[in-house]
């Protein structure tokens, strides 16, 4: 199953250093189209309902670089667990499974122009701040480069 995990910068660099992302469960989302539903908009809802837990996370870490992350990974079946609806097309996960490093295959994250934006609302669940603000895709190879960006 392809699930879409909620993260920040410093998970990262966590990630790199010990090879797997651990806590069970990880909440993490998935696309859940119904029938006629298009897969991909799912997906892609999935994936910004990943990003705002990132910023619930943002705001329980006040020092990490305010940059929502979310890294998708392909996990098998049987450690997913369907919580509940998140909204159309997207379900609310537990992966209750380490997730190793190999099982990644993208991570998304908020340009550094965004950070004021980001700063804003984690700061402030009601703000739509991050609204403007897309993610930009990376591969997995990349993650390395992240981290040493966003530090100061």
């Amino acid at each position: 199953m392809y699930v879409f995990l909620p993260s920040t910068v410093p998970a990262l660099a966590t990630l790199l250093d010990e090879g797997r992302l651990e806590g069970e469960p990880l909440i993490a989302f998935t696309a859940d189209p119904g029938p006629g539903d298009d897969a991909e908009e799912a997906e892609y809802d999935a994936m910004y309902a990943a990003a705002e837990e990132s910023l619930r996370l943002l705001r329980t870490d006040p020092g990490a670089p305010r940059r929502r992350v979310v890294l998708t990974a392909e996990m098998p079946d049987h450690v997913v667990d369907h919580e509940a609806r998140q909204g159309d097309g997207v379900a609310r996960v537990s992966v209750r499974a380490a997730i190793p490093y190999k099982k990644l295959k993208s991570a998304h994250v908020d340009d550094e122009g965004a950070a004021a934006d980001i700063a804003e609302a984690a700061d402030d669940p009601a703000s739509e701040a991050a609204g403007d603000h897309e993610l930009l895709w990376f591969a997995v190879q990349e993650i390395r480069y992240l981290i040493e960006d966003a530090r100061p």
